[in-house]
C-alpha cells in the first residue's frame, strides 16, 4: 500500500472543471466531491452520504447546498447535514470537509485534517495571472504510481528515445547532469553548449523571430518540491550569447508545469502545461504549444503505464540505479523523510 503525504496541497482540478455540477475525484485513495456554492466558492467533502452511503457526487447543487441524488439529503459546504425531506437529521454525523483553495487557475485540496491546512505551503506560481506570461495545459489520467512520474520528470535522458521526433537529441545523454538538494527541494540540471535545436525548439525560435537553424545553447533545470510538483525550466539561446543568462532577445525559454496528484496506489491525475515569456498574448501560439506538448506527454503516458504493469507483474525483480537516476532517488528520499515525520494516518 502506497503512503501519501496528507498535510500538503495537491491540485484537485482546474478551475474550469468545476462548474454547476458536483465533480467526483479520488485523491490519495480518498473519495472526494467538489462543488461551487452560489457565490462561486469551491468546496470539497467526502463523497459519501451519511444516510445510505450513496456518492454525493451523483447529486446536484442547490444554492450553497449539495443535494444527494438518492434521497435528497442536503449538506452544507462545511459538511453539516442541513435537511432530509420530511425527516429529522439532528443525530446525523457531519460529512468530512476538506480544506480547499483556488489559486492560479487550479483548485487545490489538503487531504489531511482541514484545520491544519496552511496556505503558506502553496507553491508560488510566478506565471499565473501575469500578462508577461502565456500559459496552456491539460490533464491526463495515467495508470502508474505517482513516484514513477516524478522519476520520469527528474531524469530527462529519456527524451532522446521517447521523444526523438520533438524534443529529444543525442546531446542530452552526452551532457553531464548535476543534482543538488536544498532543504526539501531537489534540483537536477543539464546544460548543452553549441548544439542543433530539436524540432520543438526550432519552432519556438521561429516564433520569437530567431533563426531556427542557428546553433544554440540548451538547458534543462528540473525542480521537485513536495508533495509531487515538478517545475522544469527549459530553453535555448543563440550559441555563445550566455545560455541560460542570455538576453531575452537572444533566447526562447519556458517553464514546464507538472502537478502530479496521486489517485490510487497505481494511478494519477497529471496536470501538465507550459508557461512562456515569448509572445505571451498569442492564443494561436498557446494552442500550438499545448497541442504539441500534449502529444509529447502522451508518449510518456504509454511508457509509464507499461512500466507500471511490468513492476506489478514482476515485483521481486530488483531495479538498478545509475547516476542519471539521482534526481528521482533524492526526491523519493525527501518523500520518505516527510512521511516519517507525519507518522501513521489518523482518523480526521
Amino acid at each position: 500500500m502506497t503512503a501519501f503525504l496528507r498535510n500538503q496541497w495537491y491540485v484537485a482540478c482546474t478551475a474550469d472543471e468545476l462548474g454547476d455540477k458536483p465533480l467526483a475525484r479520488r485523491i490519495c485513495n480518498q473519495k472526494l466531491v467538489f462543488y461551487r456554492t452560489a457565490a462561486g466558492q469551491a468546496c470539497a467533502l467526502e463523497d459519501f452520504c451519511p444516510h445510505r452511503g450513496a456518492p454525493l457526487s451523483l447529486g446536484q447543487v442547490e444554492g450553497d447546498l449539495l443535494v444527494c441524488g438518492y434521497h435528497g439529503l442536503r449538506v452544507t459546504c462545511n459538511g453539516d447535514v442541513h435537511s432530509l425531506p420530511n425527516q429529522r437529521v439532528d443525530r446525523f454525523p457531519c460529512v468530512r470537509r476538506y480544506a480547499v483553495v483556488e489559486r492560479g487557475g487550479f483548485v487545490w485540496v489538503w487531504p489531511g485534517p482541514a484545520e491544519q491546512a496552511d496556505e503558506a505551503l502553496l507553491p508560488h506560481l510566478a506565471w499565473a495571472d501575469n500578462p508577461d506570461w502565456g500559459y496552456g495545459g491539460g490533464l491526463y489520467h495515467i495508470r502508474c504510481d505517482y513516484r514513477l512520474m516524478i522519476d520520469n520528470l527528474m531524469d530527462l535522458t529519456h527524451e532522446t528515445y521517447v521523444h526523438a521526433d520533438s524534443i529529444g537529441q543525442l546531446e542530452i545523454e552526452e551532457a553531464p547532469v548535476h543534482t543538488s538538494v536544498r532543504g526539501n527541494e531537489v534540483i537536477t540540471e543539464r546544460h548543452m553548449a553549441d548544439v542543433t535545436a530539436p524540432p520543438f525548439w526550432q519552432m519556438a525560435l521561429r516564433e520569437n523571430g530567431l533563426d531556427p537553424e542557428a546553433r544554440v545553447d540548451r538547458w534543462q533545470i528540473c525542480r521537485f518540491t513536495p508533495p509531487s510538483h515538478v517545475m522544469i525550466e527549459v530553453g535555448v539561446a543563440l550559441a555563445g550569447r550566455g545560455g541560460y543568462d542570455a538576453d531575452h532577445a537572444d533566447k526562447v525559454s519556458s517553464i514546464v508545469v507538472d502537478f502530479i496528484t496521486p489517485e490510487t496506489d497505481t494511478s494519477i491525475w497529471y496536470f501538465w502545461g507550459m508557461a512562456r515569456t515569448f509572445r505571451p498574448a498569442s492564443a494561436e501560439l498557446t494552442e500550438k504549444i499545448r497541442e504539441g506538448q500534449g502529444k509529447i506527454f502522451a508518449e510518456d503516458l504509454e511508457m509509464l503505464e507499461q512500466q507500471q504493469q511490468n513492476l506489478l507483474e514482476f515485483p521481486e525483480r530488483p531495479l538498478m540505479t545509475v547516476k542519471i537516476d539521482a534526481g528521482g532517488a533524492q526526491s523519493r528520499r525527501v518523500l520518505q523523510n516527510l512521511l516519517a515525520q507525519e507518522g501513521p494516518a489518523l482518523e480526521c
